[in-house]
């Protein structure tokens, strides 16, 4: 799905297809090995760095040179540092949300994942996004891969990451078709054509549509059944959650909520704000460029959002600058710490597989280590 109002429509057409792609992604990903170290290729990276370079360039030089507009880089020089610190808080409480909402879903009875795996898997998972395949497809095969490590069964990792999705982008859905309608009735001040509120608003009810029907197909043989048939196993696991009143489904709302506080801030960093209604249609409109075949939807997520804001009526010249930071604080801050995550899920994973071998053999394999020394050379 793209940004233009076309791929929304026909995108409606291919939901049930890319729900079942992403229940085969989860199915794939449960294997032994790490998909992070199967996939990511020296290769990859240097695309992935190219590409970001190449967009910065267009959207800071190129465009606004084209579009006449030479304050882009007075607007850079001036940021207000306060409000980008409140942006790097608001993306940081963005990510607890995740966190919180992932722990509430994937707890189990073994008590393996808590806070600490939860939050190692969390920010694993989200370099594994940008670094992998589009539409989340990398984060989702780390994430499965971690809880089958963690002992679960492979229809239940499936189950499990089906519940997540649908609380995490029902919000995301909710939030084009509130939204959506607010401003093209004028409950919510921003204005904007039907081909940026309706057509989005129209887009969400639908898809919110398939999925609540989908806890209605039954098991079968044919392959609509096959693909709906887990959607909805996860959407009937989320109405118990919620009529549980379990609080860590709040994390979903921390999520994206605090996403777009933190575009927010970065729009006062440089400027004025949109109004509210503007400023979450915006966001959610070019977060649709994330399933593009781009590594982390670079340019497409960027593109998108600019060119929402546009349609609104924000000025491009501020719509520019604060795009570009909010991705800084939303796509490149966390790649780093994602990484340290990712060394220290291996170690977690690492006390698993310890934790889950017969006594006898590790005091076997603990004899050997001290009875037989390691060579002084060796290659693994």
């Amino acid at each position: 799905m793209t940004r233009d109002n076309h791929t929304l429509l026909s995108g409606e057409g291919r939901m049930v297809r890319g729900l079942r792609a992403r229940e085969s992604s989860v199915m794939a990903a449960i294997g032994e090995h790490s998909p992070i170290t199967a996939r990511v290729s020296r290769r990859q990276v240097i695309v992935l760095g190219v590409s970001s370079a190449v967009l910065v360039a267009g959207l800071v030089v190129i465009a606004p040179a084209l579009a006449g507009l030479p304050d882009v880089w007075r607007r850079i020089s001036h940021g207000d540092p306060w409000w980008l610190g409140i942006a790097l808080v608001m993306e940081a409480l963005s990510f607890v949300g995740h966190i919180v909402l992932f722990r509430a879903v994937s707890l189990d009875g073994s008590g393996r994942i808590g806070m600490r795996a939860s939050t190692e898997i969390t920010l694993a998972g989200h370099m594994a996004t940008r670094l992998l395949a589009s539409a989340g497809a990398g984060g989702i095969a780390l994430t499965a891969w971690a809880l089958k490590r963690s002992g679960m069964e492979a229809r239940d990792v499936a189950a499990r990451m089906t519940t997540f999705l649908v609380l995490l982008y029902g919000v995301y859905m909710g939030a084009l078709v509130i939204g959506g309608i607010g401003l093209a009735t004028g409950i919510l001040h921003g204005g904007g054509s039907p081909a940026i509120t309706l057509v989005p608003a129209a887009f969400g009810a639908l898809v919110i549509a398939i999925v609540a029907s989908a806890q209605l197909v039954k098991p079968g043989a044919s392959r609509l059944r096959r693909g709906l048939a887990p959607v909805g196993a996860g959407v009937r696991e989320a109405r118990r959650l919620v009529r549980a009143g379990n609080p860590g489904l709040l994390g979903a709302i921390m999520w994206w909520g605090f996403d777009v506080a933190t575009l927010w801030a970065t729009f006062r960093a440089f400027g004025d704000s949109p109004a509210v209604g503007v400023l979450v249609i915006g966001y959610f409109v070019g977060m649709l460029a994330n399933t593009l075949p781009l590594p982390g939807g670079i340019g497409g997520v960027d593109g998108g959002m600019i060119g929402a804001f546009a349609a609104f009526g924000v000025d491009p010249g501020l719509a520019i600058v604060a795009v570009l930071a909010y991705r800084f604080f939303a796509f490149w801050l966390p790649i780093a710490p994602g990484a340290l995550a990712f060394a220290s899920l291996r170690r977690t994973v690492a006390h698993w597989d310890a934790d889950a071998q017969p006594v006898e053999p590790r005091v076997r394999a603990a004899r050997m280590r001290r009875t037989v020394p390691e060579p002084a050379l060796c290659s693994r």
